[in-house]
């Protein structure tokens, strides 16, 4: 019984929302187009775009959702917001759920993707693979996207310190700039482009989360070679 009531209070809070999303009218342009969307994201603001997504004239979208316990609700959740979803992770069944989502887009043009990019169980800020991947093998446009507000709960517990805006919050949503992963593309580009991806969410991050007054006592990227950066 608790996906149900989840989706309620989920449902109530998103309509108490005010989304203040200047590139809108060129994410329009880019949906409408023929080649499909691909959108990158980090985990830990998968609650605050949900929502926006979910709304009217956002377009249809196919989300990969872990099989765990708790994956089994979120995508519950996901599905009660109108979209469709692929199960697996990177621990478990992800190579199986980006295939179905490669096929859907292949096979609906019109199908937008969205992947968070430090996967299902991080390291925290660090992009993986698969939103490239995905990109690749569906001549899709990868999407940066980017979602702050003041003074949100933060979910401390979880891997990812999930951000849940609370009721009435005001939510920044930006869009990057698109880009194509050729079909064919060496070892060390496809780093170069992961990097790059990378670096583009943790600074549209660090942009908005000064813009909104966004703060949290640990950095949005995960420590790495023992160096921390903040974003």
């Amino acid at each position: 019984m608790l996906p149900p009531i989840v989706l309620r209070i989920y449902r109530g809070f998103g309509r108490s929302w005010n989304y203040v999303a200047p590139g809108f009218a060129e994410f329009e342009r880019l949906a409408a187009g023929e080649r499909p969307l691909v959108g990158a994201f980090l985990h830990a603001r998968t609650f605050p775009l949900l929502y926006y997504f979910s709304r009217p004239g956002r377009g249809r979208w196919i989300l990969m959702c872990s099989q765990s316990r708790d994956g089994e609700a979120m995508a519950r959740l996901e599905e009660g917001l109108g979209f469709r979803v692929a199960r697996g992770s990177s621990g478990k069944g992800g190579a199986r759920a980006l295939v179905e989502m490669i096929k859907a887009q292949r096979e609906d043009r019109k199908l937008g993707s969205c992947l968070a990019v430090d996967g299902s169980r991080g390291p925290r800020g660090i992009a993986q693979f698969g939103v490239l991947t995905l990109a690749q093998k569906t001549g899709g446009l990868v999407l940066p996207v980017a979602a702050s507000t003041r003074n949100p709960w933060i979910w401390k517990n979880s891997w990812d310190r999930s951000v849940i805006p609370r009721f009435g919050a005001e939510i920044h949503v930006r869009f990057g700039e698109p880009f194509e992963v050729p079909p064919k593309i060496d070892a060390a580009s496809l780093e170069a482009l992961r990097n790059s991806l990378e670096a583009t969410l943790l600074g549209m991050h660090a942009q908005l989360d000064a813009e909104t007054g966004f703060a949290d006592t640990e950095p949005l990227r995960a420590l790495v070679s023992g160096a921390s950066e903040s974003a």
